[in-house]
């Protein structure tokens, strides 16, 4: 029987391989942020702090604003909301994934962003893997890097002065390899397709800096809506898969046993 210690080197090892896309991404970007809260004449302090408890990148590219602003705690919380609406949607979608034993819970509620829902919500957990740790290992690792590339950018940001502009769209890239990446494991591709259609239409409707809270409703609303269904074509999928999978090994079998039979006839007896 494993023992406790085990159970979370495993679930380290597990969960570290999921998360070096997102390492490569916070660090540059981390590091971004540091370095535009240094030119702002903050310390290296404040962009590790604020990545320690806030962890929400864009809420904290505006925190800098908001913190040379005069005082207006209204402001900054109907801001922050506006911003991070979208966690809501991803709260939803792990209500029962997220239910693990202990601190760990609380952790992954606080530590849930967009790369962590990303990877977490499309993750094969392997069934030897303790999926608490497996969870809160990718969540906590990906804290990490952002608080480190944040205080590595608070730290350099004086002394090294580079063109910054365009580095955002790391995490876009980021993000369009794990959608492919689930695309290519995925049997069937009707909740891909209606997550695209739905956010071309949103984006269309209401414009590129009001689109993601209406598309992300709209999706959430189709998927609950017809969950049944496609919970019912992909098992059919499925099935249909492993019975041609079945039957490709099979005659495999029977064109191995042939080949052997005219090669070697004396060793079949």
């Amino acid at each position: 029987m494993e023992t406790k210690k085990q159970t979370i080197k495993k679930a380290f090892k597990a969960a570290f391989p999921n998360t070096i896309p997102i390492f490569a991404g916070f660090l540059f970007l981390g590091m971004a942020y540091g370095i535009y809260m240094n030119a702002s004449g903050f310390s290296f302090l404040y962009p590790m702090l604020m990545g320690l408890t806030i962890f929400a990148g864009s809420v904290e590219f505006v925190a800098v604003g908001l913190l040379l602003a005069p005082f207006d705690p209204l402001k900054a919380l109907l801001l922050t909301l506006m911003i991070n609406a979208r966690h809501l949607f991803y709260g939803i979608s792990m209500l029962e994934k997220y239910r693990v034993p202990g601190f760990k819970r609380f952790y992954l509620i606080f530590g849930m962003c967009d790369e962590s829902f990303s990877i977490n919500y499309t993750a094969h957990i392997p069934e030897d893997v303790d999926k608490g740790w497996f969870l809160f290992f990718v969540t906590f690792l990906n804290h990490c890097y952002w608080v480190a590339g944040a205080a590595l950018g608070g730290i350099f940001g004086g002394l090294i002065q580079f063109n910054t502009e365009g580095l955002e769209f790391v995490m876009t890239a980021l993000f369009v390899v794990i959608f492919l990446e689930q695309w290519l494991k995925e049997t069937t591709h009707y909740s891909s397709l209606t997550g695209l259609g739905i956010s071309v239409l949103c984006l269309i409707l209401f414009g590129g800096s009001n689109f993601i809270i209406p598309s992300m409703a709209l999706i959430l609303f189709s998927l609950s809506l017809f969950r049944r269904p496609l919970k019912e074509r992909r098992k059919t999928d499925d099935n249909e898969r492993r019975s041609t999978d079945s039957d490709d090994c099979s005659g495999g079998i029977g064109d191995n046993d042939h080949q052997v039979s005219s090669v070697h006839p004396v060793s079949r007896g």
